[in-house]
């Protein structure tokens, strides 16, 4: 029997549905269809989809789930589209729809659990000063690690650390879980997701923050954008790179070409492409480079939306793809654990040499 579901969530993004004219200008961008060739899985094949399940006219089964699941919600469908579709609000809206139906995938039950049981995706039992050698000091100037940082890739934080340690700066690792992002992206229910938000808030008001640094572009967004539609945020938020742009570097010398990715959820979802080039043009010796699609036209490592979890070859061939972009330059950085760790798992399947590292990881090696 064909199961159709109560699409309560597309209810609310009617209209943008009914915007969306089919013209395919998405299908030039989405990585996602540059890697599954069928329009499905491009932004006007799930615009379709998601008016199908909340009509009734088609079926919540595996094809459609898949193709919802498929998008890593890198917005820049949303930059070519003429008629201005919210793509991704009605992507993330209809996997609600779905979770809400038990038609959530094994491994975004995982992450989910994970994060309920244990506060990380990962399952990880250390809290995060814990993992990165913290105490519980307090302090004005807070720095929230993210989970990615904190225990896939800890050179990112501890040199995020070592940075603001060099530069003098009184600062305290704030008692994090995660910030919620991934169950969001996931389409879990909005009320663990608030409850999530409101615990990392009360952590930090108890540390006196009055302004947090983020490294990792995921979290920064939600504390950005996604909080304050929720729960109050009393303090100043940015990313390091907004941070360090406004600073001095007594930097060494650097060498070769240096090219920048934007992350996503750093670029086309926040808006901050000046302040990452700004840090990187205070490297003395180096050459910059821009790739031939950057800044609002970057295209996305693969790694987003829950694509990297669920659809891992997909996610690593996108990031292959990204990668052999920048085959030109000696060192490709970007501004995300995630990109840096999904731009390697790319470059497995590239032909590129060029070395991928954040940019606090350049940073610290030359302050």
């Amino acid at each position: 029997m064909p199961e159709y579901i109560d699409a309560k969530n597309l209810r609310e993004v009617r209209k943008e549905l009914m915007t969306c004219t089919y013209c395919g200008f998405c299908k030039s961008v989405c990585p996602a269809f540059e890697g599954v060739g069928w329009d499905r899985s491009v932004a006007r094949g799930r615009m379709v989809l998601s008016y199908g399940l909340l009509q009734k006219d088609i079926p919540a089964d595996d094809s459609v789930v898949e193709a919802l699941y498929q998008c890593t919600t890198c917005k820049d469908c949303e930059r070519r589209c003429p008629s201005k579709v919210k793509v991704v609000d009605v992507v993330e809206r209809a996997r609600k729809d779905l979770v809400s139906a038990g038609k959530i995938l094994p491994r975004h039950k995982g992450v989910v659990d994970n994060v309920l049981s244990s506060g990380n995706p990962y399952g990880e039992k250390r809290n995060v000063r814990d993992a990165l050698g913290q105490n519980d000091r307090k302090a004005e100037i807070g720095y929230f690690a993210g989970c990615t940082a904190a225990y896939r890739n800890p050179k990112i934080a501890k040199a995020t650390i070592s940075i603001l340690d060099k530069l003098g700066v009184d600062f305290a690792v704030v008692d994090e879980m995660c910030c919620g992002s991934v169950l969001q992206r996931i389409g879990w229910n909005e009320e663990d997701v608030t409850k999530i938000m409101q615990t990392n808030i009360d952590a930090m008001k108890e540390r006196g923050v009055k302004e947090v640094l983020f490294s990792c572009a995921g979290c920064y967004r939600m504390f950005k954008e996604e909080y304050p539609r929720h729960v109050d945020v009393p303090f100043k938020v940015r990313h390091i790179s907004e941070f360090l742009a406004e600073r001095d570097l007594p930097l060494k010398e650097g060498k070769g070409v240096i090219t920048y990715h934007d992350p996503c959820h750093l670029g086309r979802h926040s808006h901050v492409y000046e302040a990452p080039r700004k840090v990187i043009s205070k490297v003395p010796g180096a050459t910059f480079k821009e790739m031939p699609r950057s800044g609002e036209t970057s295209r996305c490592c693969g790694g987003g939306g829950g694509v990297r979890s669920a659809y891992p070859e997909l996610s690593s061939n996108i990031a292959a793809k990204r990668v052999d972009e920048a085959a030109f330059a000696d060192t490709l950085v970007t501004a995300c654990p995630f990109c840096v760790n999904n731009l390697n798992m790319g470059k497995e399947g590239s032909s590129s040499k060029v070395r991928i590292v954040d940019l606090v990881e350049l940073i610290d090696e030359l302050l």
